[in-house]
């Protein structure tokens, strides 16, 4: 017998074997009737799958992230089989979920067009109404090898021969279609009631340009109509909050062919940089970290002996100096180090916090190259703690806490996931065992709810992935925190303890905003532009009535100048109305009014973006209300 443990703590006692489906209908008829599948010991499974331990349980629907991960995973099979049926010699690749839906990679001579979307959503609808059950067997490596042999399906055969020797080779059935798959995905299909594929693309197998040119196939899928119709609108919204098309309209920053994927910031999106960066260093000054500032550029040696040339090289950019190699940096982790190694610690000098705005370059492929999300050079806001073994649960507390509250003054919500040893890592698996219970502790004591991410960990640790939400309900993954055993060692890292032993420090690597230009490509689009007065570039436009109260207007600008308000006066002889459109289409926070009755009695009508006309005001409380608004970081 196996004992269940629930989310209220009662327990329950079932034969080793039971599947999931059995122990959400023992706890109740309804609750399996919405049920996707189950959160096993943090794991998801599905509905179909075996239980053989003591484990906690607890269900997941569709409103949860693991839910959604089952009902799209699944969703990407139905349109497999849709796909399969209606064009035959298609070969299949991957087809996975992702944060809004999913996609699926075919080979086919076929080229793919948007009329043939509506052909395969019907077909989809067609093949959900068939009702069928998805099942699960596995199969001896050799015998599923010979099978996708046999049927050509030769990114299948890669896969199976770059999984390690002792992976089980799971497979699901649904329908005609068998794919080579982990899971988790739905028992049966009826739940998938709304349909819409949404675009195509190109991706070149495992990421690789050197590699064949795929189609991709994505899509969304929902219980209700009305999820979907409500997506679809979202999708609209965020089309106008692209922030490639508000950073033009706004004169932050544009892209250039001489420099693709290096991002060009204009006046305007340097005050919005510099803002937000100069409030990353009044928090962590606050919280004792010491900045620092690393080479761009540093020898090919040392990339070695960080194990970036073993695990990261086909992402790094090269150059040779003095007939030596170099490489220019991927990440800031071995600079700190040198700096580190610079001095002689002792027990009583940790914890050692060192932050750093680093500049890194990472060759992405041009097709994958999206405005500020995804560049080639990019700013980190990385810093490094180096503490001893009893101080990692404290400082990595610290971390979280500084995370929530920065990502609280921006209105953010976030959900957090832990992510594990991937295959192509470092070290010893005690290491790794005891880095991540570390991280599952914190969260745990810190009674944070977390997603457990197999295999998507750094290279030398495993590590926090905080997804923040924005305005329109899109997630985006921003901070992360990984512990690290690795580097100290490769390095040879010291200190001198208690007892006069040379000992190794532990390294935290962290993130909290990720990278300043993807950061602010999200801030960009989370406020569609319109951004609250303390970070946007201009805070305050004078529009005055005709040229008579200009220098009035120049009067007050200077005035708020002098009090660090960021200020314009727009001058044109321009009847109002239209200089007020403009502000706003500039997303100017504040727009004041200057005519007769203002001149005569040192007054500003107010109007607010979004809000209108909101009265007139003496200049010294306009002052003193923008002030209170910077001052405390309103939103």
């Amino acid at each position: 017998m196996i004992k269940i443990t629930l989310p209220d703590g009662t327990t329950k006692e079932y034969e080793k074997g039971v599947k999931v489906l059995d122990v959400t209908k023992d706890i109740s008829e309804g609750l399996a009737r919405v049920a996707l599948g189950a959160a096993v010991n943090k794991e998801t499974k599905g509905m179909q799958e075996s239980i053989n331990e003591d484990s906690t349980f607890n269900v997941v629907k569709f409103d949860d992230y693991e839910g959604r991960q089952i009902f799209w995973h699944t969703s990407a099979h139905i349109m497999a089989l849709a796909v399969q049926r209606l064009y035959p010699d298609v070969i299949f690749a991957i087809g996975p979920a992702i944060d809004n839906g999913f996609y699926y990679d075919f080979d086919t001579d076929h080229r793919f067009v948007p009329e043939d979307l509506e052909k395969i959503e019907a077909e989809m609808k067609k093949i959900v109404k068939e009702n069928y059950l998805l099942e699960r067997y596995e199969m001896p490596r050799d015998e599923a090898l010979e099978y996708f042999k046999d049927k050509n399906e030769i990114y299948k055969v890669d896969l199976i021969e770059n999984l390690p020797s002792n992976e089980i080779i799971s497979f699901y059935e649904l329908g005609e279609f068998t794919d080579l798959c982990r899971g988790p995905h739905l028992y049966d299909i009826k739940k998938v009631k709304a349909i819409k594929l949404t675009s195509i693309a190109g991706a070149y197998w495992h990421g690789d340009e050197n590699n064949k040119m795929l189609q991709r196939i994505y899509g969304i899928t929902f219980e209700k109509k009305k999820d979907l119709d409500e997506y679809l609108e979202r999708l609209e919204e965020a089309k106008k909050r692209d922030h490639r098309k508000l950073g033009k309209e706004l004169d932050l920053f544009s892209m250039h062919e001489e420099g693709p994927g290096f991002p060009f910031f204009h006046p305007k999106g340097m005050v919005l940089r510099n803002v937000l960066e100069n409030y990353w260093r009044e928090e962590h000054t606050k919280r004792g970290y010491g900045e620092i500032k690393t080479p761009l550029i540093l020898n090919e040696e040392l990339w070695h002996k960080s194990g970036h040339w073993d695990h990261y090289k086909e992402n790094m950019y090269f150059t040779k100096i003095d007939d030596g190699d170099y490489a220019i940096k991927p990440m800031n982790c071995p600079g700190s180090i040198l700096v580190y190694k610079s001095d002689m610690y002792s027990y009583r000098d940790f914890p050692i916090r060192m932050a750093e705005l680093g500049l890194v370059h990472r060759h992405e492929l041009s097709g994958a190259l999206h405005g500020l999300m995804r560049v080639r050079s990019f700013t980190q806001d990385d810093a490094h703690i180096y503490c001893l073994p009893e101080q990692v649960k404290s400082e990595l507390k610290g971390v979280i806490d500084l995370a929530d509250n920065m990502y609280n003054v921006f209105g953010f919500k976030y959900h957090v996931e832990l992510s594990t040893r991937p295959e192509n890592s470092m070290g010893s698996q005690e290491q790794w065992d005891l880095a991540t219970n570390s991280l599952r502790e914190v969260l745990e004591e810190k009674e944070i709810d977390f997603i457990i991410n197999e295999g998507d960990g750094a290279f030398y640790g495993p590590k926090i992935d905080f997804h923040l939400e924005d305005a329109i309900g899109r997630t985006w993954q921003c901070g992360t925190i990984q512990l690290d055993f690795q580097m100290p060692e490769r390095f040879d890292l010291t200190y001198v303890d208690s007892d006069n032993e040379k000992k190794r420090p532990v390294m935290i690597h962290r993130t909290i905003l990720g990278s300043i230009e993807r950061f602010l490509g999200i801030l960009i689009e989370h406020f569609a532009g319109k951004f609250p007065v303390w970070i946007s570039p201009i805070q305050v436009s004078i529009l005055p009535i005709s040229d008579k109260f200009n220098e009035y207007s120049y009067e007050l600008m200077k005035e708020f100048k002098d009090k660090s308000i960021r200020v314009e006066v727009d001058d044109r002889s321009e009847k109002i109305g239209y200089k007020i459109r403009e502000a706003q289409l500039q997303r100017v926070p504040y727009m004041l009014v200057v005519g007769e009755k203002e001149v005569e009695n040192r007054l500003v009508s107010v109007r607010k973006i979004d809000e209108g006309d909101i009265g007139q005001m003496a200049v010294e409380s306009f002052t003193d209300k923008i002030l209170y608004e910077i001052q405390n970081k309103g939103i």
